[in-house]
C-alpha cells in the first residue's frame, strides 16, 4: 500500500540513483555499554518474506544486529489490514513498537501525525542526509502539515522505495489465446473480450481489500487531467463525484463485472487470494502494484509473465513507498533512526533493486537482474511523464473502508454506480469541512 507535485523530480531520483547513494551509508551505531542489559528494538512491518522489501528488510535486520552487538531486533510481521485498522489505538498504548511500516497519505500517516502519535523526524532527516536522498516528489508523502495534509511541514516518515500500479500478464495465456500486449485502451478491452469469449475470466480481483478500488480509480484516471487529481488528493479545487472522471470509473467498473471481465465472486476475496490465483496461472491478468513484483519473480515457475502500464491513461496509482514511522511512545528512538539509516544504505538499496523493488538510493550499475531493470524502466517512464496519482483512499480518514464497501456494492450489483458515488462523496466532503476547506 501508495502514496507540491514533484514527480518529475522523483523520476530524476530513480534515474540518477548513483548520484544519490553517497548520502545513505547507514552507519550510526548505538550499542549499549558492555555489561548492561541487552536492548530490544521492536519492529513491525507487513512485507511478505519473498517480496523485494521483505528480503531487503530481513538483510537490514542482520546488518543492524551486527553493528549493534548488544541489541536484539524483535520483529513481528503484521498484516496490512491489521495495521491499517488498529494503528491509532496501538500507538496510543504501551504496546506500540519502536519502529513501524505504515501507509502514507493524509488518511493514514497524516492522521497519526495530527493526533501526535508519530515522532517528528525533521532533525534526523537533515542530520543523516535522508533529505538529500529523497528530494522533491519523494518527500511529498514524508511531510505533513498541522492538518495532517501531505506535501509540506515536518517529516513524520521515511520512504525508501517507489511503487506504482500496473497490469501484470501471463505470457503463456496471451500466446494461447493469440492476444497481443495492448498499446491502447481499445486494444485492452478487445483483449478482455477475447478471453471472455474463450470462457476465461481475464482479471484477477479482490473486492475485500485495496485491489478493486484501485481498478476503479485507474478507470477514473483514464478521463482525468492533473488538476483533477490534485483537487482530489491535495484539495487544490473541488471534486465533482458525479463528474466525468468518477462517473466513468464507477460505471465502467460495474460494466466490467457484467461483461465477465471481473468475477462476481471476487467481492469477498482478499489481495492474497488474488495474487495467489494469478501465480497459479488461473487468470491472464491482474491490475495491482509493484509490491507484488519480487514475489511473482520468486514464486512463478510454470509460466512466463510480464507487465505494462494501464493503456489509455496518462496517470496511474503510485507514489513513493510506504513509510518507516517512529511512534512517539517509542522508548528506543535512537535505535529506530539507526535502522532506518541502514535501510537507506547502498547495500540494502541494491538488494531491494535486484529483488524486484524500486530503490531510491541504489547504485544503477549494481542492478543486474533483468526483471528488476524492466520494472525500474517502467517506473522511470511513468515518473518522467509526471504520472504518479497517489491512491484513492488517501484523501480522508477511514476512506479505505468506504471505498471497499463501494466497490463491493458494484461487484454484487446491490447499488447503482450513482448510489455508490453518493456514498463515497459524503465522507470526502465531511473531511474537507473538518479541514476548513
Amino acid at each position: 500500500m501508495v502514496r507540491s507535485r514533484g514527480a518529475a523530480v522523483l523520476a530524476v531520483a530513480v534515474l540518477a540513483l548513483s548520484a544519490l547513494s553517497a548520502c545513505g551509508s547507514g552507519g550510526s551505531e548505538s550499542p549499549a555499554p558492555s555489561g548492561t542489559e541487552p536492548r530490544v528494538l521492536k519492529l513491525w512491518h507487513y512485507e511478505s518474506a519473498e517480496s523485494a522489501m521483505g528480503k531487503a528488510w530481513a538483510e537490514a535486520i542482520k546488518k543492524f544486529e551486527a553493528s549493534h552487538p548488544n541489541v536484539k531486533v524483535e520483529f513481528e510481521e503484521k498484516g496490512f489490514e491489521q495495521i491499517q485498522k488498529t494503528a491509532s489505538m496501538v500507538l496510543n498504548s504501551d504496546e506500540a513498537p519502536d519502529l513501524m511500516e505504515y501507509n502514507k497519505g493524509n488518511a493514514t500517516s497524516g492522521l497519526l501525525s495530527k493526533q501526535g502519535l508519530l515522532s517528528d523526524l525533521s532533525e534526523e532527516a537533515t542530520k543523516r542526509g535522508w533529505d538529500k536522498l529523497l528530494p522533491g516528489g519523494l518527500q511529498t508523502t514524508a511531510k505533513y502539515d498541522d492538518r495532517g495534509v501531505m506535501g509540506s511541514g515536518k517529516w513524520y516518515g521515511v520512504p525508501n522505495y517507489g511503487e506504482f500500479v500496473m497490469v501484470y500478464y501471463n505470457k503463456d495465456l496471451f500466446a494461447k489465446h493469440k492476444v497481443e500486449v495492448p498499446a491502447t485502451y481499445e486494444e485492452f478491452t478487445a483483449a478482455l473480450d477475447t478471453f471472455v469469449k474463450a470462457g476465461v475470466t481475464p482479471l484477477a480481483n479482490a473486492g475485500a481489500e485495496y485491489p478493486a478500488q484501485q481498478i476503479l480509480y485507474q478507470l477514473a484516471l483514464t478521463k482525468a487531467q492533473k488538476p483533477w487529481m490534485e483537487a482530489y488528493q491535495l484539495y487544490k479545487g473541488r471534486v465533482d463525484f458525479h463528474g466525468p472522471e468518477f462517473t466513468y470509473g464507477a460505471q465502467t467498473f460495474a460494466d466490467w463485472v457484467k461483461k465477465g471481465y471481473i468475477a462476481k465472486n471476487s467481492a469477498g476475496l482478499k489481495a492474497e487470494d488474488m495474487g495467489v490465483a494469478f501465480m497459479k496461472g488461473e487468470f491472464p491478468m491482474v491490475i495491482s502494484g509493484s509490491w507484488w513484483y519480487g514475489r511473482f519473480a520468486s514464486e512463478i515457475k510454470d509460466f512466463e509473465w510480464g507487465h505494462f502500464l494501464f493503456p489509455g491513461a496518462a496517470m496511474s496509482p503510485g507514489s513513493s513507498g510506504n513509510l518507516w514511522v517512529v511512534p512517539e511512545n517509542s522508548e528506543n528512538k535512537d535505535l529506530a533512526y539507526d535502522f532506518i539509516d541502514i535501510t537507506m544504505s547502498k547495500d540494502i538499496q541494491n538488494l531491494l533493486g535486484n529483488s524486484g523493488g524500486v530503490p531510491v538510493a541504489a547504485d544503477p550499475g549494481a542492478i543486474t537482474d533483468e526483471k528488476s531493470k524492466e520494472l525500474i524502466e517502467t517506473f522511470n517512464k511513468l515518473t518522467a511523464a509526471d504520472g504518479l496519482a497517489f491512491y484513492p483512499d488517501w484523501p480522508a480518514p477511514g476512506y479505505y473502508d468506504v471505498l471497499v464497501a463501494g466497490v463491493q456494492n458494484l461487484i454484487n450489483g446491490s447499488k447503482t454506480p450513482a448510489q455508490v458515488l453518493d456514498e463515497i462523496a459524503g465522507p470526502y466532503e465531511d473531511n474537507l469541512a473538518d479541514l476548513g476547506n
